[in-house]
């Protein structure tokens, strides 16, 4: 039985006090994420924020040549689009739908507006920002120093953190374009994982069987990473406190098929 999300699903519009959750929360819009949907494109304007529920966003690096590395992953701890309250209004890099689900978007004119009000939206946003700060640079460190099994099991414990089951939907291809390596790297990695009784994987299915052993096979990247968000990201507990859901109204975002076919090359 489908459960429509709240608001309040999304760690950080939870954290709000209620007079910014009753400024906000009447312009929210629910969202649907399909699998690979593109959020953000390189370049191109950026007019709402993403606030998931229960999906998870890929941030990707975009090279000339055409190849693409995730920097961060995006879920129910905050929001995409940080910078947008800043004045930024493109980025170098494409934001798509890495876990499908659902989030709330709302307006850049609306996120503008709260964060110049000087209170909880904007400590908020920078806190989260400095984590994301700390979450971009381990990734830069991961990748240099650590091996392709290390970044898996980091990248499957950073998305099961976004997550309220065990399970990703997702080719080792597609893996393989959010880690920046080849197929086959992530073919033999996730072989690893799947004899030591980590992980499950069958036809795009991905399970994770043994979270302990999955944290122990990890690299210390993930554990500082974790560390520095609990720090800055001490959110309070939930609040259910919107009036009337059902008048949030609902839209789809367009998939790869239907997004705009030329995109610019970003430069590295």
């Amino acid at each position: 039985m489908y459960v429509k999300p709240l608001p309040e699903h999304n760690h950080l519009l939870a954290a709000l006090p209620p007079e910014a959750q009753d400024r906000l929360f009447p312009h929210l819009e629910l969202v649907t994420m399909p699998l690979r949907g593109i959020l953000y494109e390189c370049g191109r304007p950026r007019r709402h924020v993403y606030f998931p529920t229960d999906s998870i966003i890929s941030v990707q690096y975009l090279m000339q040549d055409g190849a693409s590395t995730a920097i961060l992953v995006v879920g129910n701890e905050g929001l995409l689009g940080v910078t947008l309250s800043m004045g930024e209004d493109s980025a170098p890099s494409r934001s798509l739908v890495q876990s499908a689900g659902y989030a709330y978007r709302l307006p850049r004119k609306r996120v503008m507006e709260e964060f110049n009000r000087h209170g909880e939206f904007m400590l908020l946003m920078f806190r989260y920002t400095q984590a994301l700060i700390t979450h971009v640079a381990q990734t830069a460190v991961c990748n240099r120093h650590h091996t392709i099994d290390q970044q898996l099991c980091r990248w499957l414990l950073l998305s099961m953190d976004r997550l309220s089951h065990n399970r990703l939907t997702m080719t080792q291809a597609f893996i393989g374009n959010m880690l920046g390596v080849r197929r086959e790297g992530v073919t033999q990695a996730a072989t690893k994982l799947r004899n030591l009784g980590v992980i499950s994987y069958h036809r795009g299915l991905l399970e994770v069987l043994d979270r302990p052993k999955l944290e122990t096979l990890s690299c210390e990247c993930y554990e500082a990473v974790l560390k520095e968000t609990k720090i800055l990201l001490n959110y309070l507990p939930q609040r259910q406190t919107i009036k009337n859901n059902e008048s949030i109204s609902k839209v789809t975002l367009k998939t790869p098929q239907d997004a705009m076919p030329a995109r610019p090359k970003c430069v590295s």
